[in-house]
């Protein structure tokens, strides 16, 4: 984190919670740069959370109003803060396993309601703090605690699926890409109404280690070179396309 970016960190904040490598912290000074450049009043701005690894990215990093909340409950929490104070900029920042599997119903409703927040969603494919578990996110043959000879069922495309529900916005970028990844940021938040970006996020201490990617520059390459465009992804076949992540703007 670069100096111009403590204005809005928490005081006395001495360090973060996140393992060494993890994409988490690269994500949280994307989402500091997007609100930096937007220009919104730190009192205007709520960050919800629920509970994992990324539940740490806003709270308690951020020095602005944050709610850290029960697991898969941070979208709930949100939109009862978004009723009782409309004028609010609220931005949700929390895990695959969070928002989209234990969380995954509030997910796809408040992008059916258009509930005016945004979501951001750090995915490292993999239940972080809580010991390494398969999530709905996991790729197909991935080792995990819960799947040591590798996970067999398809994971969710959540950028898909909260396009299928209604969102007015959605992109997926890796954190390896921060221009891009800053910009979605952005303008998911300039846009009124249900908006959300997926973060891919490398974990190197509970998918790196189990994937033969322990070596953290190897990981981020790895994480790096799964990442196509849509373009790129259309040339490939069907089994290959299946190992990696279209990045880019699904909803615009």
């Amino acid at each position: 984190m670069t100096r111009a970016m403590e204005q809005y960190l928490r005081k006395g904040l001495k360090g973060t919670a996140f393992c060494p490598g993890c994409g988490h912290g690269l994500l949280l000074g994307s989402i500091l740069r997007a609100v930096d450049r937007l220009g919104i009043p730190q009192d205007d701005l709520l960050f919800v959370s629920g509970i994992g690894c990324a539940a740490w990215i806003p709270s308690p990093n951020i020095g602005t109003d944050t709610l850290h909340t029960l697991h898969g409950r941070a979208i709930p929490f949100a939109t009862g803060a978004k009723l009782a104070n409309p004028k609010l900029t609220t931005i949700i920042a929390s895990g695959d396993g969070d928002l989209t599997s234990i969380g995954g119903n509030h997910l796809i409703h408040a992008a059916r309601r258009d509930l005016d927040v945004t979501v951001i969603c750090a995915n490292n494919q993999i239940y972080g703090m809580t010991g390494g578990q398969t999530a709905c996110t996991t790729p197909v043959g991935t080792h995990t605690a819960t799947d040591p000879a590798g996970n067999v069922f398809r994971p969710f495309d959540v950028c898909r699926l909260v396009k299928a529900a209604g969102a007015r916005y959605a992109a997926r970028y890796p954190v390896t890409r921060p221009v891009e990844l800053i910009d979605a940021i952005e303008k998911a938040i300039r846009i009124k109404g249900f908006t959300f970006v997926e973060a891919i996020s490398p974990c190197p201490t509970q998918y790196g280690r189990r994937n033969a990617l322990g070596d953290l520059a190897k990981l981020y390459e790895a994480v790096d070179a799964s990442c196509v465009t849509a373009e790129e992804a259309a040339r490939l076949g069907e089994d290959e396309r299946r190992r990696r992540f279209v990045v880019g703007e699904v909803v615009s």
